[in-house]
């Protein structure tokens, strides 16, 4: 076992998946948990992750020092490695000169963290995000790498086996970041190769079946892969006792519940029910224009048809959802610490607080391209477990502005086009996730030799390997000009289609 620190830091679950990726199994835990967990359990290592705080304010997330003294190898990423100086004598202070984004480091030293990590260069770039440094390290410490902003970039104890980054070796703009992370899980800590997307699977059916014993769960099934997935382990678990709900708010993609509906009926036993709520969505939604309303509503809505739809099934105890990590991570910190909220999810962020029935979350702390492993796993279609993320609010967080029938199928149609271009192209599965948008604005335009004044259609496209970073995919204009005219000539009401270069950070890949 590996245990992760989670002192706040947004990229603190891309620690875990470049772990997990490795093939050894950790988890993500608070610091105030970190020392009963490691008492009771076999730990080969640990790591402190980054995060927003400074160790001089007095409300800083810490650790009790006990943690020092057990003997285990410890990793302390940015945050984590100033906590780990100012706990253990060294000295931290704020920098003058602040480090975000790609740094040169140097290091010459040979350090078995470090080996394999330059490929034999005195110089590579790694990526710093950090307003503190260490100005003076522990006794027994040594600096081994430095940039022009800090001498202390990297550090190790040889005796302790602590080491301390002051970038981050996680994220994929760091090179071979990777290296780093490996060589202590296998090097440092001892760390053998053995989780897996098999044994992930046998260890959650087992959980769920004890969980659930005789009761009866209803899965809310969206038509994505989340959940879809989630329904798949939990039926494999439980069989008969799994009921599935899949409620049509109006706001899914065009034909999407005649394609959901086809495929249960084709790969599951368990039994599925249809409630057409479009009405009800579209009602609750009038002039509601603002994001996290819409989210709210929409997640509310949902579980409220849910406890509606359970009083018509016997010995219901349990909810399950498709949450999956991204999702939890960006509405709220994953253990009760201090992670920055930057929107909430439906999932996780709009639950009434009075909901009579209890969590089932199997993907939680699972990243997308887990889920998808999983779902292989359980021989679920290739060409839908493939599937582009969607969003669980679904057109509604992608119409900008208010809702109706109208714009919905607009959306719907333009959204259509767009996607069935990118199939064409054969670039669907080299794109994270693709989408349209209808913006809350008209231009003026010609058409028929006519003046037009209609709606502006966004288009969205990014390529990402954990949804946590992302990039706009470089379409050549051609693409982008087949797709426009289509839209414009087959969608009535949109007279502008725009492309979004935006890569996340510093926006989001959804645009609310």
């Amino acid at each position: 076992m590996i245990y992760i620190v989670d002192f706040g830091s947004q990229v603190t679950q891309l620690i875990a998946r470049r772990v997990r990726e490795s093939g050894v199994y950790c988890e993500i835990v608070s610091s105030k948990s970190i020392l009963n967990l490691v008492k009771k359990n076999k730990t080969y290592g640990i790591i402190f992750s980054g995060g927003p705080a400074s160790v001089h304010k007095s409300n800083t997330p810490s650790i009790d020092r006990k943690i020092y003294k057990l003997g285990i190898p410890i990793l302390g990423i940015c945050y984590g490695m100033q906590l780990m100086v100012h706990q253990l004598g060294g000295k931290v202070q704020m920098s003058k000169k602040r480090e975000f984004g790609k740094t040169a480091i140097n290091s010459s030293y040979k350090s078995l963290i470090l080996r394999g990590f330059n490929k034999g260069k005195k110089s590579c770039n790694v990526w710093m995000s950090h307003g503190d440094k260490v100005i003076s390290i522990p006794k027994g410490f040594e600096s081994i790498a430095s940039s022009l902003n800090t001498k202390f970039a990297a550090i190790e104890s040889k005796k302790l086996n602590f080491y301390g980054l002051q970038f981050h070796p996680e994220v994929v703009h760091t090179s071979n970041g990777n290296r780093i992370i490996q060589n202590f899980i296998f090097k440092t800590c001892k760390c053998k190769k053995n989780w897996s997307m098999k044994n992930h699977l046998i260890v959650q059916k087992n959980l769920i079946k004890k969980i659930v014993s005789n009761n009866h769960v209803i899965c809310g099934l969206s038509g994505g892969v989340d959940s879809t997935v989630t329904a798949a382990i939990i039926s494999k678990s439980i069989g008969k006792q799994l009921t599935c709900i899949y409620v049509d708010t109006g706001l899914m993609r065009l034909n999407e519940t005649k394609e959901v509906v086809g495929l249960f009926k084709k790969h599951f036993k368990s039994k599925l029910i249809v409630k057409d709520a479009k009405n009800e969505f579209i009602s609750a939604l009038k002039n509601v224009s603002d994001p996290e309303k819409k989210r709210k509503i929409i997640g509310n809505l949902f579980i409220k048809i849910f406890n509606r739809e359970s009083k018509k099934i016997n010995n219901v105890k349990y909810l399950a959802q498709g949450t999956i990590y991204p999702d939890v991570i960006e509405s709220q910190s994953f253990h009760g610490g201090p992670s920055s909220v930057i929107k909430s999810h439906h999932n996780v962020g709009g639950l009434p607080k009075k909901m009579k029935l209890k969590l089932i979350e199997p993907l939680r702390e699972l990243f997308k391209d887990e889920v998808r492993q999983l779902g292989l796993e359980m021989k679920l279609p290739k060409k839908f477990i493939q599937r582009h993320p969607f969003p669980g609010p679904g057109l509604g967080i992608r119409i900008i502005g208010k809702i109706n029938s109208d714009r919905i199928n607009i959306l719907q149609k333009a959204d259509n086009i767009y996607i069935d271009e990118i199939r064409k192209a054969g670039l669907y599965d080299k794109i994270w996730q693709a989408f349209a948008v209808l913006m809350p604005v008209k231009t003026v335009g010609v058409m028929g030799d006519h003046r037009s004044y209609e709606q502006v259609c966004g288009l969205r496209a990014v390529t990402s390997v954990d949804g946590m970073t992302a990039d706009f995919y470089p379409f050549n204009g051609e693409f982008l000009s087949r797709v426009s005219t289509r839209i414009i000539n087959e969608v009535a009401g949109i007279n502008r289609v725009v492309y979004d270069t935006t890569s996340k950070p510093p926006g989001t890949i959804e645009w609310e």
